[in-house]
């Protein structure tokens, strides 16, 4: 549905991406993990299309996302991002009806104002759909984002893909339950999901699959039961956790101990 091939990207000298494929099928949910700086989120910008790869291509539905005209990928692909800016007075239901544009063709119809409505139902925001959306919360926006995303992708006449950076980041914890029970029930209509997650239990709950960066590369891909072992946990985020099965979901549950102590290497060579 979804698929990076060997993409790489560059700032100057440095490398953030490095040689990295990833596909993502309709009915996943492709978890991406990595500490600080590992290339999670610019992966998930060369895969939405926001950033062009310095080598290595994206490919939508089979077809290079470049062949792609921009509102076939709006149509197909929304993307929910960490942060999303706007100060301009619009009340929230007009927010999640900017979802609609890719599909509009002159004013929007009364089916598009009804999918508003659903969108805005299915993630908890209705209530607020007179409120000028600059006077809500942070974790209230990322909510009412959250509906313009599904809201652009509701219709299931065309193949569909959602990407989320950090969708949870500000939410309590029932609404970071919420917003993935919302991505995988996307996936389970036959949607491709791919997500960036700090939160390794939530990876573990919710992903088909979780991909592991570290150092722009990506070093694991697979079910979470194999991929999150105490093992990689040492070696990839420097955490000393017990890893050990959900006691009551299909899962493993991870419990941190405290960061590894690694000894450290004076940069003072030779003397007294």
């Amino acid at each position: 549905m979804i698929e990076a091939r060997n993409v790489s990207y560059r700032v100057a000298a440095r490398s953030l991406v490095e040689d990295v494929s990833l596909a993502v099928d309709a009915g996943e949910v492709v978890v991406i993990v990595g500490p600080n700086g590992a290339g999670k989120s610019t992966l998930l910008k060369l895969m939405s299309g926001e950033l062009a790869p310095a080598s290595g291509e994206v490919r939508l539905g089979g077809r290079r996302l470049a062949d792609w005209s921009q509102r076939d990928q709006a149509r197909r692909r929304a993307v929910l991002p960490q942060h999303s800016d706007l100060t301009f007075p619009f009340s929230c239901s007009e927010v999640v009806l900017l979802g609609r544009t890719p599909h509009v063709d002159g004013r929007e119809t009364l089916h598009d104002h009804a999918i508003v409505r659903l969108a805005m139902t299915t993630t908890d925001t209705l209530a607020f759909a007179d409120r000028l959306y600059p006077t809500l919360s942070g974790g209230e926006r990322q909510r009412v984002q959250a509906a313009r995303a599904l809201a652009q992708i509701w219709d299931r006449t065309t193949s569909r893909v959602l990407v989320l950076d950090e969708p949870t980041a500000s939410l309590d914890p029932a609404h970071q339950h919420a917003m993935l029970r919302m991505a995988r029930g996307l996936a389970d209509d036959r949607c491709a999901v791919v997500c960036v997650l700090h939160d390794l239990n939530l990876a573990a709950q919710y992903a088909s699959r979780v991909a592991v960066m570290h150092q722009g590369r990506l070093v694991a891909v697979g079910k979470p039961a194999r991929v999150l072992s105490r093992e990689l946990l040492s070696e990839v985020f420097d955490l000393d956790a017990l890893v050990v099965p959900h006691p009551e979901l299909s899962c493993p549950l991870i419990v941190p101990r405290g960061p590894i102590e690694r000894p450290r290497v004076s940069s003072l060579a030779g003397g007294t």
